[in-house]
């Protein structure tokens, strides 16, 4: 099972993102870092551009907090909010999130370690997409 010093360290970031509510297709290339911040805590940055379609590159950045349990991961959202949890193992569903009307679910697949994604799938009223992260040293 992966633990804290499995994830410390920078991370190549490429994401994918099929919007089928705004019928558009973009994608996220960036650097993420995660740094102890305590003695199983992990606070986790992320730094690149995003793009939509034809549209500009933007500026996009991201923080979580990441606290490490002997069997599970609890993430939270940089200010202390709950987000969800997983077993940083093989294939592993994590916990739902609820945003709203919105619903989010998440598995992680860290099968071919240390190269490791995320994929995000959200749907609700207002969402409609899946978000497809890649993560390599």
């Amino acid at each position: 099972m992966l633990g804290l010093h499995d994830f410390m360290g920078s991370w190549q970031v490429q994401r994918s993102i099929d919007d089928r509510h705004g019928q558009q297709h973009g994608g996220f290339h960036g650097t993420a870092w995660f740094v102890q911040s305590g003695p199983a805590r992990l606070d986790y940055t992320e730094d690149g551009t995003i793009r939509f379609g034809n549209g500009p590159a933007l500026k996009a950045t991201r923080a979580y907090q990441w606290d490490i349990r002997p069997d599970l991961i609890d993430v939270q959202f940089a200010d202390g909010r709950a987000f969800h949890s997983f077993t940083p193992q093989g294939k592993a569903e994590g916990s739902d999130h609820p945003c709203g009307a919105d619903h989010y679910s998440v598995q992680y697949d860290f099968q071919e370690w240390p190269f490791w994604q995320a994929v995000w799938t959200v749907t609700g009223p207002r969402k409609d997409y899946t978000s497809t992260t890649h993560y390599r040293r």
